[in-house]
């Protein structure tokens, strides 16, 4: 009688619950963090601001949550990723409602801007990395489903968001998000299980390099720099794309559920995004979806309509949606499970610039100017650049854990 591989056998159950935990737990932190969209016009009328100034709302949590995700890894590779996801769902109901009682914009800068990236922090990263040592096969699957729950977040609640703000002000809208995060977001990080010693695959989730000697090497450096070129590309349509849609005449409704599509352009990636990262490798697919993205830009810069925004958001989102399912199943690949906690939250400190400066300086620039066009043959540029550095890793030797 053979014996079967163990890399081809299925995974645990007990692997898959903590899958679909992390799902819910991306769904909820991704959800609050692109509902910004459905209050950006409700901040700057209450409290008169200019769209650059909102913008530094985003652009701060942004930055929270990016620049701290190395500490919540490491966290998580101390502690478990139940005990830190946990205080981050926490934290960031209470962020919430502090915000829903903001009296000024610098409150909410405190409040939505560092309070809520704070839990976005604690939860981002120990919950995707939690996924990763828990298969060998079956990676790629795993990462992509459990990772498709930011698109599922960004497609449900700024919909569910904009309907609240029709039936209540917005500081009650905040308020009620504040309980969900705080019920939903407690029971699914409580899911959350760190892999035994041995994963599904029977290798020691110890295999691989430490944070120190990944940083060395030269895949970490232009893995980096395709994060950091590529984030001004990935944030700033999640800022601007329904205010820009709102000028150009699409009822507000409408503007605001681009944010919704682009969550269903998202979903569709992360799920299909296996099957060619399956054929043609992880990094070339990641290098193919950065230049994507950035030509998904094109269709923004002749949108006249709904319907030609609505192009864009569904492919802006699919190329987002597979870049963000691929970064984690490639930092496992290339650095194995050893330290893959605090790798991936150092990795996506280099979106943390790119998510600060992006949305504000388009901001700044359409204050300026009145117009969104410099912004988008600017960030088309960057784009050449995030494609570039995603094209050199190819040219290292790959090792897979």
């Amino acid at each position: 009688m053979t014996t079967r591989s163990k890399s081809s056998m299925p995974a645990s159950r007990k692997a898959w619950v903590v899958v679909w935990a992390t799902f819910v737990c991306l769904a909820i932190i991704f959800g609050v963090s692109y509902s910004f969209a459905a209050f950006f016009e409700n901040f700057a009328n209450e409290f008169d601001a200019q769209r650059a100034d909102v913008s530094w709302i985003f652009g701060l949590c942004g930055l929270v949550y990016f620049v701290m995700g190395a500490f919540g890894g490491m966290l998580a590779d101390r502690w478990g990723p139940r005990m830190v996801c946990m205080l981050g769902m926490a934290v960031i109901a209470i962020g919430l409602y502090l915000t829903s009682q903001a009296q000024s914009i610098v409150g909410l800068y405190l409040s939505y801007g560092l309070l809520v990236g704070l839990g976005i922090a604690l939860v981002y990263t120990p919950s995707i990395a939690s996924v990763q040592p828990w298969f060998t096969h079956q990676r790629g699957l795993a990462s992509g489903i459990a990772s498709s729950g930011v698109g599922a977040g960004t497609l449900v609640l700024p919909v569910v968001v904009s309907y609240l703000l029709t039936e209540m002000t917005w500081r009650d809208a905040l308020q009620t998000l504040s309980l969900g995060v705080a019920f939903i977001g407690l029971l699914a990080s409580f899911l959350l299980e760190r892999a035994p010693p041995s994963g599904s695959g029977g290798h020691s989730v110890l295999a691989g390099l430490s944070l120190g000697q990944a940083l060395k090497t030269p895949s970490f450096r232009w893995l980096y720099l395709g994060t950091l070129f590529g984030a001004p590309v990935m944030f700033i349509p999640f800022a601007h794309i329904s205010a820009a849609a709102r000028d150009a005449g699409v009822p507000e409704a409408q503007a605001v559920g681009l944010v919704g599509l682009i969550g269903v352009g998202s979903l569709v990636g992360r799920f299909a995004i296996g099957w060619l990262a399956d054929k043609i490798g992880r990094v070339k697919t990641l290098m193919l979806m950065q230049c994507l993205m950035g030509m998904s830009y094109l269709v923004w810069a002749g949108a006249q309509d709904r319907w030609t925004f609505a192009v864009f958001a569904l492919w802006f989102g699919l190329s987002y949606g597979s870049i963000v399912s691929l970064l984690p199943a490639i930092c496992m690949d290339l650095f194995g499970g050893r330290a893959v906690a605090a790798i991936i939250g150092t990795l996506y400190t280099g979106a943390a610039l790119g998510n600060l400066l992006g949305p504000v300086l388009a901001g700044k620039v359409f204050d300026i100017t009145g117009q969104y066009h410099w912004v988008i043959w600017i960030t088309l540029g960057i784009a050449s650049f995030a494609t570039f550095s995603c094209w050199r890793i190819l040219k290292y030797p790959q090792q897979s854990y």
